[in-house]
C-alpha cells in the first residue's frame, strides 16, 4: 500500500523503523523490504561512516536520526555528504538544520508530542512530522497518547504529511493510524525482535515475556545527557529500588555510581545510566536501560526485519 509519503520518501509500504541505534544491517533489511530503515547518527563518530554502511547493503532510500539536544552541524553535514537525503530530527529546533538538508534536496521528519509543536517545526520548513504518542518506547517526547494525538496533528498541520509512532505492534495498528490520516506507521519496539537487531538474549527474552503493563514512563530515571528526557522502558531492578527509595533526585539513588555491566568495548556502564545491552555487553544485564514501548505485547518472536514488514502491511 503506497501513500504520498511513501512516494516522498521513495518507499514502498507506509513502515518506517524507528531509529533505535547505528545499525546498518537492520536498516537495509527494512529498506530492502520496502519500508524506510533508520540509524541513530546522534552519538555516531563520524556520522558519515554508518551513512556509508547502510548504504553498502541497500540501493533503497534509507534515514538517518539526530537528537538536537546539542550541536549536531557536524554530524549533519558528514551524513549529508556521506549520500544521506533523509534526516530525522528529534527533541529540539530544528531552525539551522532544514535549510542544510533542503539544499542538499533533502527530506526532514520531525518528531512532535503535540499539534503546537508541529505546527513550529512545520514553520521551520519541516517536510513531514512523525507524530510520537506516549506509549512509545525510549525517549518520549509529549504526554498525549497516539489515538488523540495523530488526528490533532494531521488536522493541525495538513496538507503536510504525518506518521504516527507510539503503540504500534501489528497490522491492526498501522491500518489503526492511517483510518485517523496517518500516512504510514513508525514502529521500534517491534523491530527490536528482528534478527538483525543483536539485541543480547537477555534483553531479547524480556521483551518477548513481556506483557502491555510491563512499561514504565519516567521523567528521567536513566540519565541520558540533557534535561527533561522523559522515556519508556521495562521496569527493572533498578526502577523498583530508586521506586522504593521515593524515587530520590540524583546524588541520593540506591547504588548509584555502582558498576554494573560493560559495553562490548569494556567501556563501564554505571546504575541509573542509558546502557542498551547489545551482544557482547555483560555484567547485570536485567538492571540496564531496558527500553521499550506498550507495543512490546505485541512482539512475541524473532523474525527477520522482512517478514516483519510483510506483516505489518498484510491486508492494507
Amino acid at each position: 500500500m503506497r501513500t504520498p509519503v511513501c512516494d516522498l520518501l521513495g518507499i514502498d509500504q507506509p513502515i518506517v523503523q524507528a531509529p533505535m541505534s547505528a545499525v546498518p544491517e537492520l536498516a537495509a533489511a527494512v529498506s530492502n523490504a520496502g519500508g524506510l530503515g533508520m540509524v541513530t547518527l546522534t552519538w555516531s563518530s563520524p556520522a558519515g561512516g554508518v551513512v556509508r554502511e547502510t548504504a553498502a547493503l541497500t540501493d533503497r532510500p534509507f534515514g538517518g536520526n539526530l537528537i538536537l539536544d546539542a550541536d549536531q552541524h557536524r554530524r549533519l553535514g558528514e551524513a549529508l555528504e556521506a549520500g544521506l537525503r533523509i534526516v530525522s530530527l528529534f527533541w529540539g529546533d530544528p531552525a539551522g538544520y532544514v535549510e542544510e538538508v533542503h539544499d542538499a534536496d533533502g527530506v526532514v521528519l520531525q518528531t512532535v508530542g503535540s499539534a503546537d509543536e508541529a505546527r513550529r517545526a512545520v514553520d521551520r520548513g519541516v517536510d513531514v512530522i512523525v507524530a510520537q504518542g506516549w506509549e512509545a518506547g525510549g525517549h518520549v517526547r509529549g504526554q498525549v497518547a497516539t489515538l488523540p494525538l495523530v488526528p490533532a496533528v494531521v488536522d493541525a498541520v495538513a496538507p503536510v504529511p504525518v506518521i504516527a509512532a507510539g503503540g504500534i505492534g501489528d497490522a491492526r495498528g498501522v491500518a489503526a493510524v492511517l483510518a485517523l490520516g496517518a500516512q504510514a506507521a513508525w514502529l521500534g519496539t517491534r523491530f527490536l525482535l528482528a534478527r538483525e537487531m543483536p539485541l543480547h538474549e537477555e534483553y531479547r527474552r524480556r521483551l518477548e515475556e513481556a506483557v502491555e503493563t510491563d512499561t514504565e514512563w519516567y521523567p528521567d530515571l536513566y540519565e541520558v545527557g540533557w534535561p527533561d528526557s522523559p522515556h519508556r522502558a521495562l521496569r527493572n531492578s533498578t526502577a523498583e529500588a530508586w521506586e522504593a527509595a521515593g524515587r530520590p533526585a540524583p546524588g541520593s539513588r540506591p547504588g548509584e555510581g555502582d558498576v554494573i555491566a560493560h559495553f562490548p568495548s569494556g567501556e563501564e556502564i554505571r546504575r541509573y545510566e542509558p546502557g542498551a545491552p547489545m551482544v557482547g555487553t555483560t555484567g547485570d544485564i536485567e538492571a540496564l536501560s531496558l527500553w521499550a514501548g506498550q507495543s512490546v505485547a505485541l512482539a512475541r518472536r524473532p523474525q527477520p526485519a522482512a517478514e516483519i514488514v510483510a506483516e505489518l502491511v498484510a491486508g492494507l
